[in-house]
């Protein structure tokens, strides 16, 4: 399994590295480290490199992916190797790729770990150490309990990194997003990138990169919760819903269901009061609405 980490100075590349390295197996390739070793051991490229560093220049990437190639062929870097921090531009990009092609190697992973600025600013320029142990510290996010005395070892002693204060490292960002982040869409233009939360807890980095690295799918780390069951209905009792359609055939009234043969029996009813007028109105009816009841007006008496 080979690996690529990506992400902006401070994110946490390193310690994740050693992590992933520890746990399945895999060889940590620093290019630093790897010029370093190059030097020291006085090799072709070793002297190559020294030479031009000591005129105060730029590696060249042809010198960096010589001695990359020259590393994964060794007897150690047959489980895989995790590269932290190259390629920085798609040029070193390409040159990798076709290296790799070359010796029938391939990519497995590409993986960012994506951050805030403005948090990483904070989480670096806060930062410092013990300087007898090396035991971590931040200003504001993780102070040793007694205030001035390291946890670990008691020192009094504590260090911070000359480039660790915020312009620094606002620069070092500036020039990741110039030099390194358009080298994002060319992995993932080829269905090799993925990303993590870097700004999450350290142990949930590391949970989320081991599912990737296991095929399992996990977007930072953290799996949703399911979801609670819908509570079922109660059914209702009989007793309870005829009330309610009583209710309902007073509310309607007039529109209630009324039996066929009773609903004549109204009519019938309805038409004789019509017809026949009470008995305190008859004789006072004028004789042409009398016809219209279908009745004659009733003569008049004689005196």
């Amino acid at each position: 399994m080979n690996i690529v980490l990506l992400g902006p100075p401070g994110a946490g590349k390193g310690t994740q590295a050693k992590r992933i390295e520890e746990k399945f197996g895999l060889v940590q390739l620093s290019t630093g480290d790897m010029l370093r070793a190059a030097v020291a051991s006085g090799s072709e490229i070793g002297l190559k490199a020294k030479a031009i560093m000591e005129a105060g220049q730029l590696v060249p990437d042809e010198v960096v992916i010589a001695l990359i190639a020259d590393r994964i062929g060794r007897p150690d870097a047959k489980r895989g190797f995790i590269l932290d921090g190259f390629p920085r531009t798609t040029k070193q990009a390409e040159a990798l790729d076709a290296m790799l092609a070359e010796k029938g190697i391939k990519l497995d992973h590409v993986i960012e770990m994506k951050v805030d600025d403005a948090l990483l600013v904070d989480r670096i320029a806060g930062r410092y150490t013990c300087a007898k142990c090396g035991a971590g510290y931040h200003e504001r996010n993780q102070k040793p309990k007694t205030e001035g005395v390291c946890d670990v070892c008691g020192s009094t002693e504590f260090k911070r990194r000359a480039d660790d204060n915020a312009e620094t490292v606002s620069k070092r960002l500036a020039a990741y997003h110039a030099q390194t982040a358009p080298i994002l869409p060319y992995y993932r233009a080829r269905g090799a990138l993925k990303s993590v939360d870097g700004m999450a807890p350290i142990d949930s980095v590391t949970s989320a990169l081991s599912a990737i690295l296991a095929g399992k799918p996990a977007a930072a780390g953290a799996s949703k919760a399911p979801k609670a069951p819908k509570a079922k209905r109660k059914p209702k009792s009989p007793a309870k819903a005829r009330p309610k359609a009583k209710a309902r055939s007073k509310a309607k009234g007039s529109r209630a269901k009324v039996p066929a043969k009773k609903a004549k029996r109204v009519t019938k009813k309805a038409v004789r009061r019509v017809k026949r007028p009470a008995a305190s109105v008859r004789g006072k009816v004028p004789r042409k609405a009398a016809k219209a009841l279908g009745k004659r007006r009733p003569a008049a008496r004689r005196k």
